[in-house]
């Protein structure tokens, strides 16, 4: 869960990016095109909204949303090397819309390759469980063919990608590529299970009102195996990964200050996805949801109401101040479910200066509880945002 969030940066992105348009008038065409999503609503010189049931269609909608303001691509996972060692990882693509649809028929003819409507940023990280250690990097380009942007081709094979990173995704496989100074990893994907569209046929509420909503889906069991290189050592890696796709326009309203995420992969070939929405006054807003997938790969949605999670410990971070919960207790009444999560590494902090300017926590953690009177375990990924300040970001 990731049009203002990025509104610093994008400023002085767009002042390099104007000087670049005067400078370097190239040509451009566009060859890709992306069905229109039937929940979408607008008016002229207006962003898209989501408003009702997504209407998801794959392998179409694995591609890019034009007139939606935000969108992501989101992998983590929790791998084992052969040698013993283990890691977790994280990468996320983002597209941020700089101007509504529309905006095109201002623009001069022919049209410099470097305006674009879009900004792709990047945020990727390597935990290397093991060594208690955290390593991150992040991207910026604007929009322009082979340095950043999303194509599809006639198979319907997408792919996102932004300077040295990537993402494919066709009928059955994903390919995560990140290329950074201290680590690398080419990780390829088979999904276990369908995509799961969250809430309801993927749209996800966010507020009280309609359009404060998102299309959401993930792939919530990723078979992955391949290479990832930490601090120039080399490691052939296998586990299980998650896979988010997220597009929305509208902001978190004013009285949430920013979300608790949670996706646990458990022993029983059970999947969970939470999130809380937090309030000002320290509780959760209403919409705050979740997705229970089953071994089958059918879904079970969540209300506020069908979960509870408890804080048992926090962690202070040396660099930011901010104070982040490290350790908790979930519980699902209806399904006599108690578990323990607990981060492998407390310092998994993500401090984007570079990129979207925002300070959050995303981490690897480790599961272990009860599910009726069976034991469960498991490992999973977990996001906390506006935990230094507030968060004034899409959904």
């Amino acid at each position: 869960m990731k049009n203002n969030v990025f509104q610093i940066k994008i400023i002085t992105i767009l002042a390099v990016s104007i000087i670049l348009i005067v400078c370097c008038p190239l040509t451009f065409s566009a060859d890709q095109t992306f069905l229109p999503i039937t929940s979408a609503r607008a008016e002229e010189s207006t962003y898209y909204r989501v408003t009702r049931p997504c209407n998801l269609s794959f392998p179409d909608d694995h591609g890019m949303h034009p007139g939606y303001r935000t969108e992501w691509w989101y992998y983590t996972g929790n791998l084992k090397a052969h040698t013993g060692e283990k890691f977790g990882f994280q990468m996320t693509i983002f597209r941020s819309q700089i101007s509504p649809p529309g905006a095109e028929k201002n623009w001069p003819s022919p049209a410099s390759q470097w305006r674009s409507q879009n900004i792709f940023l990047g945020h990727a990280a390597v935990s290397n469980l093991t060594a208690h250690q955290h390593i991150f990097d992040e991207q910026w380009s604007r929009e322009m063919d082979g340095i950043a942007g999303v194509s599809q081709n006639e198979s319907g094979t997408t792919r996102i990608y932004l300077n040295k990173w990537s993402i494919m995704i066709d009928e059955k496989r994903h390919n995560v590529r990140v290329q950074s100074n201290q680590f690398a990893f080419d990780l390829k994907m088979r999904s276990l299970k369908p995509a799961v569209l969250h809430g309801d046929q993927g749209y996800s509420r966010k507020g009280e009102l309609d359009e404060s909503a998102s299309c959401y889906y993930s792939f919530s069991r990723l078979m992955t195996d391949g290479t990832l290189v930490y601090k120039d050592q080399t490691y052939t890696v296998s586990g299980y990964s998650w896979m988010d796709h997220e597009f929305s326009t509208a902001p978190l309203q004013k009285n949430i200050i920013g979300w608790d995420w949670f996706s646990l992969q458990f022993s029983d070939n059970t999947e969970l996805m939470v999130f809380l929405l937090r309030q000002a006054e320290k509780s959760h807003h209403p919409a705050s949801s979740g997705s229970y997938i089953y071994a089958d790969g059918t879904k079970k949605h969540l209300t506020h109401k069908d979960f509870n999670i408890k804080v048992l410990d926090t962690w202070k971070s040396p660099q930011s101040g901010a104070g982040y919960p490290s350790k908790w207790q979930l519980s699902i009444s209806d399904m006599d479910m108690e578990i323990t999560l607990a981060s492998n590494i407390k310092n998994q902090e993500m401090m984007t200066s570079e990129s979207t300017d925002v300070i959050y926590w995303e981490g690897s953690v480790a599961i272990n509880g009860h599910k009726g009177p069976q034991g469960i375990s498991g490992f999973g990924y977990v996001e906390l945002t506006g935990y230094n300040q507030k968060f004034d970001a899409p959904l």
